[in-house]
């Protein structure tokens, strides 16, 4: 076989006396795991497995290689050679066995679909079964042997066991590794959680004649273990419920900054990334419920702030929904741009959405809020995503753009650009038309707080992120919508024009059209001027 042929990272593991568990699997689901699969081009997925034979080593996992040799390459050895100081200190409490396995062949049922592609909730139970025979030394044509008798006769008997999935044969060592020492067949078994294992269509598997000649033969030693999986790797970390069992001193954050964990029972939260397709890094926030079966509420923010706009109606939803689990965003633009920069469009932004919650392998939102920009985002995820969400609330947006705010928005990105106060100047004309008069003059520390938030954006991240509101219309798609609705306004943005503008258009939602709330004394931005007001208004629908 050749070196550059697929193949599977193997590795089981045993926490030594002493290693918490929680501990254990908040480092290897919230930092190993996700590192390796941000490399899709190495690993297409991960897999974690836990022992029910009752044997040890007690957990497995299992990473699929698009190329053996890519494990040659420094992209991949680096990664354990430059290992964090926490995960130095973890995995020396561990036994570590590490294998490399050449794939040989393939077998697999109509049925089967690749375990990346399942939802948790499909995924979580199915049963492997691992086997790993060592050959006879000396014994001539050993390997060819063994590998015929399981394409040939074992494997297909083994398919007719009910629930049976898929079954793979791999040699090792692999051919990366140098000159072969003990040769051994390694083939895993995978089964649905239901299935025929030990019944009539197994034991005549495990009684021919040929697997008899084959083990008299050929075969110096077998093992055999039985796992279920219990956890898939995304390449962004969401491990909360062991997060949220782990003391103030196990927060984590990696040398760049980029990512980190705040434990605790009430405060458990993940700060991290994903990596859009055209390569723009997009951070979020992942807290609240840590139990993963949470429902989940998503935020996507208006233009020029960041995910912490909504830290006021966060507060308050933690308090008030404890059943729930909050992610934050921040919106394409906030940061930086793809190079070459491009214009965004909404298309791209509820995109950007959907890639997020496909990393975190979230199936489906419970709701998601949204304002401004956020806000149309928010309805365009909703037509353009259905089976995504359950519900949706969207804020002080309109569902076209006009050349009028066309024109406006170059004017603004004139001024971020300008020499005389740039960004700055932008932010303090920007919040003293978003925000009601009441929030400018008796709140004026959450106008000096949003006030620097914007001034904080990238000029070019606004330069492109802003054209996203250029040339739209979802006037005519809005009718045809398939998820319930919520929209929202304050009651001074743009001096009352924007409560008008929704008015006209709320009863275009799908067939019965959307309720339109109110919120007083507030402006563009009712959840960070009014939370507790916005809060009374959501409530009952969320």
């Amino acid at each position: 076989m050749a070196g550059n042929g697929p193949g599977m990272l193997y590795v089981t593991m045993q926490p030594r006396e002493g290693l918490s568990l929680d501990q254990f699997h908040e480092w290897y689901n919230n930092e190993h795991g996700p590192t390796r699969l941000r490399l899709p081009h190495i690993f297409t997925n991960g897999l974690r497995y836990r022992a029910t034979d009752g044997q040890q080593p007690h957990f497995l996992a299992v990473y699929d290689v698009t190329s053996m040799a890519h494990l040659e390459t420094p992209i991949y050895t680096d990664l354990r050679a430059n290992r964090s100081q926490r995960e130095a200190a973890t995995i020396g409490q561990v036994d570590v066995d590490r294998k490399f396995l050449d794939l040989v062949a393939t077998q697999q049922s109509p049925l089967f679909t690749p375990i990346e592609q399942l939802t948790d909730d499909e995924a979580e139970g199915l049963v492997l079964v691992s086997v790993e025979v060592s050959l006879r030394p000396g014994v001539e044509g050993a390997e060819a042997a063994v590998a015929r008798w399981y394409q040939e006769e074992h494997i297909p008997m083994l398919s007719r066991i009910p629930g049976w999935l898929r079954s793979r044969v791999f040699r090792t060592p692999s051919v990366i590794e140098g000159p072969p020492g003990e040769v051994r067949i390694a083939t895993l078994h995978e089964y649905a959680k239901e299935n025929g294992l030990g019944g009539p269509e197994h034991k005549a598997a495990m009684s021919t004649a040929w697997r008899e000649q084959v083990f008299t033969h050929y075969i110096a030693h077998k093992t055999r273990r039985t796992y279920e999986l219990f956890y898939v790797f995304g390449p962004a970390p969401r491990e909360l419920h062991a997060l949220s069992r782990l003391p103030p001193t196990a927060a984590f954050a990696t040398a760049d900054g980029k990512i980190s964990t705040t434990p605790g029972e009430k405060d458990a939260a993940i700060d991290a990334f994903v990596t859009t397709t055209d390569g723009l890094t997009i951070p979020y926030r992942l807290e609240g419920n840590p139990s993963p079966e949470a429902p989940t509420v998503a935020f996507s923010n208006s233009l020029l702030t960041s995910m912490h706009m909504w830290d006021p109606l966060v507060a308050i939803l933690k308090a008030a929904r404890p059943d729930l689990r909050i992610l934050r965003y921040d919106t394409r633009g906030r940061h930086d741009v793809p190079s070459p920069p491009v214009p965004a469009n909404l298309d791209m932004l509820s995109d950007d959405l959907a890639a997020l919650l496909r990393a975190l392998r979230i199936p489906k939102l419970h709701a998601l809020i949204g304002v401004s920009m956020g806000g149309a985002t928010t309805l365009k995820f909703a037509l353009k995503y259905p089976a995504l969400l359950d519900r949706f609330i969207a804020c002080d947006f309109n569902v076209a753009s006009s050349d009028k705010n066309t024109t406006a928005w170059k004017e603004r990105i004139a001024v971020a650009e300008g020499p005389d106060g740039g960004i700055r100047k932008l932010a303090g004309q920007t919040v003293e038309r978003w925000f009601h008069p009441h929030t400018m003059t008796a709140k004026k520390d959450v106008a000096n707080w949003m006030t620097d938030m914007v001034a904080a954006n990238s000029v070019q991240g606004f330069r492109y992120s802003c054209q996203a509101l250029w040339d739209y219309d979802l006037r005519e798609e809005m009718r045809g919508a398939k998820v319930p609705g919520l929209l929202v306004v304050g009651e001074g943005d743009g001096k009352g024009a924007l409560v008008k503008a929704m008015e006209g258009f709320k009863d275009l939602l799908g067939p019965s059209g959307a309720e339109l709330k109110i919120v007083p004394q507030a402006g563009h931005l009712p959840m960070s001027e009014s939370p507790s007001e916005f809060w009374n208004e959501i409530a009952g629908f969320l």
